[in-house]
Formats: C-alpha cells, sequence, structure tokens
C-alpha cells in the first residue's frame, strides 16, 4: 500500500513539473514571438534610415558627426544577434535619430526635400509601430519574468535553465526633459 501511495506521488511530481515546464516554454515562446514583430519593424526602420542617410550626406555632407552615430547605430543593430542586444542598438538608434531630425531643422533646404520628408514620414509611421510592438513585447516578457520567479514554478525554471529576459525601458537619454528653446 506504502509503495502504491509512493509511486502515486512520483508521477504526480512528474506531471506537475512538466505541466509547469510546459507552461514555462509558451510563456518564452510568446515573448520571443512577440520579440520577431519588433524585429520585422527594426529592420523596416534600418532601410529607410539607409535611404534617408544617403539623402542627408548630400546636404550636410559625410563628415558630420550626428550622421556618423546614426550610421554607426544602424551598423550596431543590424549585427545584433541576441535579442538584448538589438535592444541596447535600438535605443542607440533610438536617440541618434532624434538628434538627427533636431540636425534637419538647421538645413532649410533638405525639409523641402520630397524625398527626405517622404522617408521622415515613413520613419515617424515606423516609430510608432514599434513603440506597439515595444508595448506588446514587454507585456509577454513582464508574464514570462513574472513565472520564472513564482515559488514554485521557479524550481521548474531554475532546473531548465530559464533566465530572466530584457524589456525596453527608456534611457537616461530619453528620460531627461526636453526644454524647447521659442527665443530662436
Amino acid at each position: 500500500m506504502v509503495w502504491i501511495i509512493v509511486i502515486a506521488v512520483v508521477v504526480l511530481l512528474i506531471l506537475w513539473f512538466i505541466g509547469v515546464a510546459n507552461g514555462l516554454a509558451k510563456k518564452k515562446m510568446s515573448a520571443e514571438a512577440a520579440f520577431a514583430d519588433v524585429d520585422v519593424y527594426l529592420t523596416q526602420r534600418f532601410d529607410a534610415i539607409n535611404s534617408m542617410v544617403g539623402t542627408i550626406k548630400g546636404h550636410v555632407g559625410a563628415e558630420n558627426d550626428i550622421l556618423e552615430n546614426v550610421i554607426n547605430a544602424r551598423a550596431k543593430g543590424l549585427g545584433a544577434t541576441s535579442i538584448d542586444e538589438k535592444i541596447d542598438a535600438d535605443n542607440q538608434l533610438t536617440g541618434a535619430l532624434s538628434k538627427l531630425f533636431a540636425l534637419s531643422e538647421s538645413y532649410p533646404d533638405l525639409k523641402v526635400d520630397q524625398s527626405f520628408t517622404r522617408l521622415e514620414d515613413q520613419i515617424a509611421k515606423l516609430n510608432q509601430e514599434l513603440v506597439g510592438a515595444r508595448r506588446y513585447y514587454n507585456a509577454a516578457v513582464k508574464i514570462y519574468n513574472t513565472a520564472i520567479i513564482v515559488i514554485p514554478a521557479n524550481i521548474v525554471a531554475n532546473i531548465m535553465g530559464y533566465k530572466a529576459m530584457k524589456m525596453y525601458e527608456a534611457t537616461e537619454e530619453q528620460r531627461q526633459n526636453v526644454v524647447p528653446d521659442f527665443e530662436k
């Protein structure tokens, strides 16, 4: 009789372990799928930025530091392989782009260039799509990260080697309060 109880408990523990492991795997896959959506928009934005850089070089020259920062950030994004690297590169590129758009204000002939304004609109639209995709990704990561730290699922997560995933967060530069200068 004791052996039957011991076997039943072992079977229940194995079934529980499998159920929790499958649940964690599904949550991780959801977060990775959400990032795949972000990655699609990032790739589209990289392509639009490449075209924009070519347009801007014709107006401001290739020696501009801001332009170089955008080119380097884009290259870093294209070379990134992990989700963490892609998030870091995206944050760097977002900061560089804001400076690039500010630079464009100094070149009136650039602001009237139809190619530039079309690309600027395209990038603005992609940025809006990225906001939604990032929000969805962060929600999926929050569910996954929470699942791997709560008791008793954290036991299974540790055994299976699950690690917390990085979320999108505002950078220090993005958190700075921008004060407009109306005296120009």
